[in-house]
């Protein structure tokens, strides 16, 4: 018997309760980890990630070598097209080399082709929409609709309510009765 009210002195009277839910919540812990805690943690990874990342763009380099590979990056468009007018010339000035030519390119497989267009598809795509991303402005935020004017409920006759508004000595009327 003093040793149960030993226990529950201790654990009532000494701030027991709160050592007894400290020491639950630890071993809960233990055995599954805290939700909020990992979504918290996740969170500032991210922003972590997310700042360094932001940090590495934050100034632009204008050195020779990237002034080099923006060189290259647009030479594609007009090579294809000076490459597209070439090929008719060539095709006026030596009809049968380039008959020859092309036969050449009807013997490559159409999977190949295929590919072909799919790499040039995503080259000029990325191209468009890294453009269209870079060029894109702040749009304002829409323009607040105007709110309807609360609608007046129309007047409802009640004839039972009226009679029993009359029927009322006059202290006891509403003013919006009779």
């Amino acid at each position: 018997m003093g040793v149960i009210t030993s226990f529950f002195r201790a654990l009532f009277l000494r701030g027991g309760v709160e050592q007894l839910g400290t020491a639950t919540t630890q071993v809960i812990g233990a055995l599954r980890p805290h939700a909020t805690r990992q979504l918290e943690l996740g969170h500032d990874a991210f922003t972590a990630v997310q700042s360094a990342h932001a940090a590495e763009f934050q100034y632009a380099r204008a050195g020779r070598f990237d002034a080099f590979v923006n060189a290259l990056n647009r030479l594609p468009r007009p090579m294809l097209a000076l490459g597209t007018l070439a090929l008719f010339i060539y095709a006026m000035a030596d009809p049968s080399g380039f008959g020859h030519r092309m036969q050449g390119l009807a013997e490559i497989p159409e999977p190949l082709w295929w590919l072909l267009g799919a790499v040039v598809a995503f080259y000029f795509g990325a191209r468009e929409t890294h453009h269209l991303r870079m060029h894109r402005g702040v749009t304002p935020p829409p323009a607040p609709r105007p709110t309807p004017a609360p609608a007046t409920p129309a007047p409802t006759s009640n004839p039972a309510l009226a009679d029993w508004r009359a029927t009322q000595p006059p202290a006891m009327r509403t003013p919006d009765g009779p």
